[in-house]
């Protein structure tokens, strides 16, 4: 296996082993395994990290418009049809963003080996 970039692999949502396998089997539903290489893919779990940095992104840059249309001279219907196309970009992004998000997380999860985090107890 040569070691790729999980980024850019994340980017193409291909396994950041091989670089080749496909992670995910439908739209969000992750692959149990590379089905080139045979990486275990379940050692990682992104659970809500590709949701908020998407969501928190795609508000960054569709907000200013939420913002500024209700102010413009714009007629009222004019302007409802401007918030409506506004939301269906908000929608439209965080979807075709969320499966990039999470490919990243993910290959960058199991590039370096994190798992979730244990505390040690202090007795005494």
């Amino acid at each position: 296996m040569n070691d790729t970039a999980p980024i850019l692999c994340g980017l193409r949502q291909r396994c950041g082993a091989c670089g080749e396998g496909r992670l995910f089997s439908t739209y969000l539903k992750l692959n149990e395994a590379c089905p080139r290489c045979g990486r275990d893919m379940r050692a990682a779990d992104t659970a809500d990290g590709p949701a908020f940095f998407v969501g928190f992104g795609v508000l960054i840059l569709t907000a200013p418009f939420l913002f500024l249309i209700p102010m413009s001279p714009l007629p009222p219907l004019m302007k409802a049809g401007a918030i409506v196309f506004v939301a269906l970009v908000i929608t439209g992004l965080s979807m075709w963003l969320l499966p990039v998000a999470k490919g990243i997380l993910l290959n960058l999860q199991l590039h370096h080996r994190s798992g979730q985090a244990e505390f040690e107890r202090k007795d005494g």
